[in-house]
């Protein structure tokens, strides 16, 4: 029930940007809750390594003295991948395209993942 939840707040982030190519919500240990992935990709190596990244986000931001961590943010030739905490114990991970308008998706990232903190 609680998954079916997660799945339709992340349909609808999906819906809310062309841009958006797929998206997930992890626990903070890696395991992946619910997700909008293409077939090609694996919701094991998705999970585990969107918790490695934000996990390392947190370790740069504290040792670097930038205050508490809000998002890590990847850049590839192909697109983006966008990570932020939603609630304590999980992770929002959003991928998308190169061209993306990165201000409207952070705006409904922030969303999502307040709307995924209250669920869980």
């Amino acid at each position: 029930m609680r998954s079916d939840m997660l799945v339709s707040v992340l349909s609808d982030l999906s819906g809310t940007s062309a841009d958006i190519e797929a998206a997930g919500v992890i626990s903070t240990d890696g395991l992946m809750m619910a997700s909008v992935l293409p077939n090609s990709m694996d919701e094991d190596r998705v999970g585990a390594m969107s918790a490695a990244m934000l996990s390392l986000g947190d370790r740069t931001a504290q040792e670097l003295a930038r205050g508490e961590l809000e998002q890590v943010l990847i850049k590839g030739d192909t697109g983006y991948v966008l990570m932020t905490y939603a609630g304590k114990e999980a992770v929002l991970t959003v991928m998308a395209k190169p061209n993306a308008k990165l201000g409207l998706i952070f705006l409904d990232v922030k969303r999502a993942a307040g709307s995924i903190a209250e669920l869980l």
